[in-house]
């Protein structure tokens, strides 16, 4: 990835239709800041806007990928309530939700707090063999407040969410893998490659389609069943139109 970069804790690169987004406090094992948090805010606000992206890579550097908040600035706060308001001060996890483009996280060595929120909120998960999970809040007297009370249960069922949030114990790769929060394993020295194939195979997916495929999945799943069908019915129903107009014009 090219050293140079417009934020201070991220790397960011385009490559064909593949954005690449590196947390990249790696002395802090990227423990997530204020910095990161207004610079993660602008990154995805490119991505969202730049036409030319069609699919979002995130990732880590050096020797995890995100160990949660940085208690250094949020630990320190007059009150949790101060610390969790200045982490709302710009809606990264809202943003990251509603891009209407494939994101994938590829997560290694530790995937910790704020690091497995912000993996929840993408919509395909790989992990290096022997990555450290764990969602500890519930250990410092807190709850997850950055989505992971209501993003786990929904890819991993809510028992084992249950279990995760109330024990927050670490479990591994192959744990994760097992209860559905990842959707696939890769050795630790092929991750990125991995991750790159798959990021630049959803780039060459049709833009509408996979903006209307996220769309019906992220709503319908807060629906009931025949409402979430007829939702499902209308996007396709638009999308037909539109490609009937384009063959029209062709």
């Amino acid at each position: 990835m090219p050293s140079s970069s417009p934020f201070k804790t991220l790397l960011f690169e385009k490559r064909g239709g593949v954005a690449h987004i590196s947390l990249n406090r790696p002395h802090v094992v990227n423990a997530y800041n204020i910095q990161m948090r207004d610079d993660f805010s602008q990154a995805l606000a490119a991505c969202q806007l730049d036409t030319e992206v069609r699919s979002l890579l995130i990732t880590g550097e050096g020797r995890g990928f995100c160990a949660g908040a940085d208690l250094t600035e949020f630990g320190t706060a007059p009150s949790q309530v101060i610390a969790r308001r200045a982490r709302w001060e710009r809606d990264v996890w809202g943003q990251l939700l509603n891009l209407d483009k494939p994101v994938v996280a590829a997560v290694h060595g530790y995937c910790i707090g704020s690091g497995l929120e912000i993996a929840l909120l993408c919509d395909l998960r790989i992990a290096a063999i022997g990555t450290v999970f764990a969602l500890p809040e519930v250990q410092l007297g807190m709850i997850p407040a950055a989505g992971g009370t209501q993003t786990l249960p929904r890819v991993a069922g809510s028992s084992a969410a249950m279990d995760l949030l109330l024990t927050g114990r670490r479990f591994q790769a192959e744990e994760a893998f097992s209860i559905g929060l990842l959707t696939r394993l890769s050795p630790p020295e092929t991750l990125r490659e991995e991750a790159w194939r798959l990021a630049d195979m959803l780039s060459g997916l049709p833009v509408a389609t996979a903006a209307a495929l996220k769309q019906v999945l992220l709503h319908g799943m807060d629906l009931g069943l025949p409402e979430a069908l007829d939702l499902e019915r209308r996007v396709a129903a638009r999308l037909a139109g539109k490609t009937a107009r384009i063959n029209t014009r062709a």
